[in-house]
């Protein structure tokens, strides 16, 4: 039996529809599942979006969708769904909170935790961000605003809601940090999360009183389950048997504390295994401003598609900073790169093999190429998370392997001036079978490319269109 990963992103609240900031985090994961697959594991790959609550619902209001809300966000998941696949994200199910096996899990989840006597009512008295649909305390402001939405006034929240004992979990949640080196990615992040439980935590409303678009608690309609509780839950509900604990939760830094210490809390409580690393990803911001419809300055991953295609968005994306850190871009750094790296660098190099194969008349015996695999250097990066790093290999490694070496190599053979045939085509059969063990190693990051160069060199060899076009 074949080993099984399973590996999920966050959630998109359906308030609008998803940025370049958003699917970031579903590159990496969709880098990660099909850099599995071509391991040979069962591959599961969750996304989706996030349906419910307070935001959503004054989100359809405004537009024109008052008690409407399904309908709205029947449009909102839709255009989603399209902005994910326009970079081609290769997820296995696409789960919506309101879909029907979401709500019924919901209910028995709420139901398992109660039933452990987790969840209890009281009254709370506290503020509220809109913006991340959260409660914070004073600790979480910065100049008593939100960190994430300084343009949004944090709410004075007074109501009776269901609570959950979080406090209680707040041992465990230590030790199993401090015991899985894994279980937080990056370091820094981890460090921060052990600092909040130092700090202590308090039990958690779950419920909301107010708010009528979401799941209704069980035997109280007069109360809807938060929705970040229900939101969570989606990575148990949206998952065949089988896979979990989930391999890699993949989210934004603005949503470590929710799934690295209230989803494990919530977990342990319903008698569950644990997600086995939590790896959290940095911002992205654009000409050095934060992404936001208030600034006017959302581009959505279609856009960006249509203007360098799918695979340039996505090399572009995964070389313009680490994983964990925050990065900046702009249109004009992503067609640097494109014309440096993709039109000049490989699609200059296929093209170069190309005309060397059509014009010599060479065709590649398919049964004298070697079995196609991961890079050791390349599966070693993806393993750490280094997306650029296994990039850079691919395109600088000067050690026999990689368009830099191939480039060279070209160079000094100057196979158009070869006279002796045999000679010729052993060194054309160098250049395609490195050129196909290089597209092998792109299939994560490059899936279109890697299939387009695996075609133009197989059976007869012809020039064909530039791969990457100069801009």
């Amino acid at each position: 039996m074949n080993k099984k990963f399973y590996i999920t992103t966050a959630i998109d609240y359906t308030d609008d529809v998803i940025h370049i900031g958003h699917i970031y985090q579903k590159i990496i994961a969709d880098v990660l599942a099909r850099y599995h697959r071509l391991l040979g594991e069962t591959v599961f790959f969750l996304t989706g979006t996030d349906e419910h609550g307070g935001k959503v619902e004054k989100a359809a209001a405004a537009a024109g969708f008052a008690g409407k809300e399904k309908e709205f966000v029947d449009l909102i998941a839709q255009k989603d769904l399209e902005q994910q696949k326009s970079l081609n994200i290769s997820f296995n199910r696409f789960i919506r909170t309101t879909d029907e096996d979401h709500v019924k899990f919901s209910i028995t989840f709420w139901q398992k935790i109660q039933n452990n006597g987790d969840i209890y009512s009281a009254n709370y008295e506290g503020i509220y961000c809109d913006g991340c649909e959260a409660f914070l305390g004073k600790t979480d402001l910065v100049n008593n605003k939100c960190p994430y939405h300084p343009n949004k006034e944090p709410r004075l929240v007074k109501e009776k809601n269901y609570f959950f004992r979080w406090s209680k979990y707040s041992n465990f949640l230590k030790n199993h940090i401090l015991t899985h080196p894994d279980f937080i990615w990056p370091e820094s992040r981890k460090n921060e999360m052990l600092a909040f439980l130092d700090r202590g935590i308090q039990d958690i409303p779950i419920s909301r009183p107010k708010i009528k678009w979401g799941i209704p608690v069980p035997n109280d309609p007069n109360q809807t389950i938060y929705v970040w509780f229900d939101a969570l839950i989606n990575y148990l509900s949206g998952v065949p048997k089988g896979f979990w604990p989930a391999d890699i939760h993949v989210l934004g830094k603005d949503n470590t504390r929710w799934h690295a210490l209230l989803w494990p809390a919530m977990l342990k409580s319903a008698g569950y295994e644990l997600p086995k690393t939590i790896l959290v990803n940095g911002f992205i911001t654009l000409n050095g401003q934060k992404i936001s419809k208030s600034l006017g300055n959302i581009i959505r991953p279609s856009e960006l598609a249509e203007k360098f295609g799918a695979d340039a968005s996505r090399y572009f994306l995964l070389r313009c900073k680490p994983v964990e850190a925050d990065g900046d871009i702009s249109l004009e750094k992503i067609k640097e790169v494109y014309n440096a790296d993709l039109a000049n660098g490989l699609g200059n190099l296929v093209a170069r093999v190309a005309k060397l194969c059509e014009t010599s008349e060479f065709t590649l015996d398919p049964t004298s190429t070697g079995k196609l695999k991961i890079k050791r250097t390349v599966s070693k990066n993806l393993d750490k998370f280094n997306f650029g790093r296994a990039l850079e290999y691919i395109w600088k490694s000067d050690i026999k392997w990689g368009l830099k070496w191939l480039d060279q190599s070209i160079n000094e053979d100057k196979p158009w001036e070869i006279q002796n045939e045999e000679l010729l085509n052993l060194k054309l059969h160098l250049y395609v079978e490195n050129l196909l063990d290089i597209a092998f190693n792109l299939k994560p990051f490059l899936p279109e490319t890697a299939e387009k160069i695996k075609k133009q060199f197989s059976g007869k060899i012809k020039s064909g269109s530039p791969l990457f076009p100069r801009i």
